[in-house]
Formats: structure tokens, C-alpha cells, sequence
């Protein structure tokens, strides 16, 4: 089996870095940012981001049935170079200002952020079907996933440590500016990250296979593939628990602890606290399997979670230090949907005789955007109904809401992520052995 030089495939994880740089902004900041920074009421900046998720997972799911139908014809590096810049003036254009007032300022909120989510979807699903053709060995698979995981929480630590201080530097004005300010700077260095991976990126797994008749023929095959139902049933549940958790950061932060600034602090020590467990979540992989590793991760957070309710931290540090600790075992969770999805395709093709490529991270990318809309409706629909109002002072019953949320909500998601694991068939080993059982059967 053909193995790929680890500086090849690290360039290619390096175009996770620059990814990363728009999303977490997004996942970490932009609703944060409708409510608290240009005052959209809670339900409404909600409402927003959830049909802009919805819309998001179509695009890639489009993005996906066109990845497939194309495959053999597709340049992956070009399309990636070329998308570059279109997706950085977008994400400059979510952190703009609404153009009017009222109805008309969210229009123009959600038309900017449709826009983003569209471009988005446009290079990113191709850039995670590249991931199945970088090498087709399962550990070298594996290897990517983990360094696309650590440049992403390196992006998450720029972007939770620099988006307020470096917009501030940069305008010395309010928040809305300040945001604005950093997107432009984040957008720079994004489109000129993704340029260069697509510039050098080369296969070393090429699909010979003739693609799906359509896309009828496409789900059938992914319907009919238990490995790949199983972990997106799992992926769905866990991106609920976690995107509850991570919007509830700021809020807790601000309005339970009155500490705003510490709540920057700890999405930044949070995602450095990430990055040093991918290492170790890796080689727990190899020992024990990826099935097995979700099911540790999914057991350390729904314990973690637990002690927390009981315990009622009130001190800064105190949350902060719950919430490093959490994300250290999140990660895993992470890593291992990544690291086994690629793993899918070979499996579904045994079973079905189907090689399905786009249409799996379409797929898998349409379900976690449901996913993170899911989430923040619930967070915004429970903040609303418990009585949110941005930059005021919360009543006591708003801040128990609050506080509920963080803890019993992602607990009972993990909890139905563990469940869905428990049916996935790609134990330790498995994966090699359809890999050599597919060589044998096409030599």
C-alpha cells in the first residue's frame, strides 16, 4: 500500500488552519455578536443562524452530489485556489454591518451570512473528499485527521485571543467594529493559506472505480451503509452536546460569573488545552480502536458534565478549569468522526459495490449543520423563553436557565452518541482488512 512523506501531508492538514479560521469565528463569536454586539434580539439571532446552518449543510450536501458526479474529472487543487478568495470577502461581509434598520437589518444579516455558508461549503466538502485521496492508507488517514485537528485548535486559539484585542487595536472603536476589523485580517490569511495548499496538492489515491449512476443510486449505497449511519447518528448527537456548550461559553462568562473578559480566556485555553490531547487521543486510537475511543469520550465528558451539575462551581476559575478539562475529552470525539469517515467509503463499497466519495462528506457536512442549528435554536429559544435580554442584568430564574442548559442538555446528547456508536461495525482492524479484501477482489 502506497504511504505519503509526512511534510505532504502535513501542507494538506496546514488548509485546516485556514478553514478553522472562518469557522470558529462563527461557532465562537457570530452569535455572541448579533446579540450583544449589534443587539439582535435573542430569538431572532437564533432563528438567523439556524436556517443559515440549515442552508449551509445543502450547500455542502450539493457540493457533495457534485463531488461524486464529477470525481474523475474534478481538479481538487484548483477548485480549492480558486474558491479562496470569493470565501474571504463573504466572511468579511457576515462581521458587516446590517444595511437598516429592523426587518431590513436581519435580511441583510442573514442574505451576508447565506453567502458566506455557500461559499464555504463550495471548497470545503472538496477539500474533505481530498482527504480521502491524500493516501489510502487507513494510519496515514488517521495522521491527517490529527493534524487537521491540531492546526484547527490552533485557529481556534487565534481566533479566541485575537478577535477582540487585534479589533480594538485596529479601530480602537465598538465591538461591531472590532469585529469587523478582524474578520478582514482573519480573511487575509485564510485565502492565502488555502491558495497555497491547492497550489502543491497532489493524489496518491485515485479513484478508477466509475462513480454512482445518480444520486438516487448514492443514497441508497450510504443508506445501506452501516458504518457511515451509525457514526453521523453518532456525529449528530455529539455536535448538539458540544455547540450548546460551546455558545453557552460567553454568556456564562459575562452575565453568571460578570467576568466577559475571562470568557474570551477560556475559549483560547480551551482549544490549547484541545490540542494537547489530540496527541494522546491518537495513540489511544491505535491501542484501542476508534469505536472503542468514542465510547471512552463520550463516558469522561457525561461524567465530567454530571460533577459539574452537582458541584455549582461560581468561581471563574473554577468554570474555566471544568471547561478545559471537558474539552480535552471533546477533542477525542472529534478526531475520531474525522478519523473514521473517510474509513466509510471502503466499507460501503464492500457492501454495496458503490464507491461514494463527495456525497459522504455532503452528506456528513448537511447532518452536523443541522446539527449546530439544532443547538443554537434550543440555546436561543431557552435563553428567550427564561427572559434573555442582551447587556442588562439577568434575573435570577434567566441565570438558572442559563446554567441548566450548560449542564443537562449536552449530557443527554452524548449519552444518545454513545448509543448510536454502539452499532457502528468498524471495530479495530476492520478497515485494513476491507482495504485488502477490495485489492484482492480488483488486482
Amino acid at each position: 500500500m502506497t504511504r505519503v512523506a509526512k511534510p505532504r501531508l502535513l501542507l494538506f492538514a496546514f488548509g485546516d488552519f485556514a478553514f478553522n479560521l472562518y469557522w470558529q469565528s462563527i461557532m465562537l463569536f457570530l452569535l455572541f455578536y448579533y446579540t450583544d454586539a449589534i443587539e439582535l434580539p435573542i430569538a431572532v439571532a437564533a432563528t438567523t443562524y439556524m436556517v443559515a446552518s440549515v442552508w449551509d449543510g445543502i450547500a455542502n450536501f450539493a457540493a457533495g452530489v457534485l463531488v461524486d458526479r464529477r470525481q474523475g474529472s474534478f481538479r481538487y487543487g484548483v477548485l480549492l485556489a480558486a474558491g479562496a478568495v470569493p470565501l474571504a470577502l463573504s466572511f468579511v461581509l457576515v462581521y458587516s454591518p446590517p444595511v437598516g434598520p429592523a426587518a431590513l437589518g436581519v435580511a441583510s444579516v442573514l442574505v451576508a451570512h447565506l453567502l458566506f455558508r455557500t461559499a464555504y461549503a463550495a471548497i470545503n466538502v472538496p477539500y474533505l473528499a481530498m482527504s480521502a485521496r491524500i493516501s489510502p492508507d487507513a494510519n496515514d488517514r488517521a495522521f491527517v485527521a490529527g493534524m487537521r485537528m491540531l492546526f484547527g485548535t490552533a485557529a481556534s486559539v487565534a481566533v479566541a485571543l485575537g478577535t477582540i484585542p487585534l479589533g480594538r487595536w485596529l479601530t480602537g472603536s465598538s465591538a461591531a467594529q472590532a469585529y469587523l476589523a478582524a474578520a478582514v485580517i482573519f480573511a487575509v490569511i485564510g485565502a492565502a493559506i488555502l491558495v497555497w495548499v491547492g497550489a502543491t496538492y497532489r493524489e496518491a489515491a485515485k479513484v478508477e472505480r466509475p462513480p454512482p449512476a445518480g444520486l438516487k443510486a448514492a443514497m441508497l449505497s450510504l443508506a445501506r451503509n452501516r458504518a457511515f449511519v451509525a457514526l453521523n447518528a453518532a456525529m449528530l448527537a455529539m455536535i448538539v452536546a458540544v455547540t450548546v456548550l460551546g455558545k453557552c461559553v460567553l454568556y456564562y462568562f459575562k452575565y453568571l460569573l460578570n467576568d466577559p473578559d475571562a470568557g474570551q480566556l477560556a475559549l483560547a485555553l480551551m482549544a490549547a488545552a484541545g490540542a494537547v490531547a489530540i496527541p494522546i487521543w491518537m495513540l489511544l486510537g491505535r491501542r484501542i480502536g476508534l469505536r472503542a475511543l468514542w465510547l471512552v469520550a463520550t463516558g469522561l465528558a457525561i461524567a465530567g458534565l454530571a460533577a459539574f451539575a452537582v458541584a455549582d462551581i461560581h468561581t471563574t476559575f473554577g468554570v474555566q478549569l471544568f471547561l478545559i478539562l471537558l474539552q480535552m475529552v471533546i477533542v477525542g470525539l472529534h478526531f475520531t468522526f474525522w478519523a473514521m469517515l473517510p474509513n466509510t467509503i471502503e466499507y460501503g463499497e464492500l457492501k454495496t459495490g458503490l464507491h461514494v466519495e463527495g456525497t459522504v462528506f455532503g452528506v456528513a457536512a448537511l447532518l452536523q449543520r443541522i446539527g449546530i442549528g439544532i443547538a443554537t435554536a434550543i440555546l436561543g429559544w431557552t435563553f428567550a423563553s427564561a427572559g434573555y435580554v442582551a447587556n442588562v442584568r439577568q434575573s435570577a430564574d434567566t441565570l438558572e436557565a442559563m446554567r441548566g442548559t450548560v449542564a443537562f442538555v449536552p449530557m443527554v446528547f452524548l449519552a444518545l452518541s454513545a448509543i448510536a456508536m454502539l452499532y457502528n461495525p468498524l471495530g479495530r482492524g476492520t478497515h485494513r482488512r476491507i482495504v485488502r479484501t477490495l485489492a484482492g477482489e480488483t488486482a
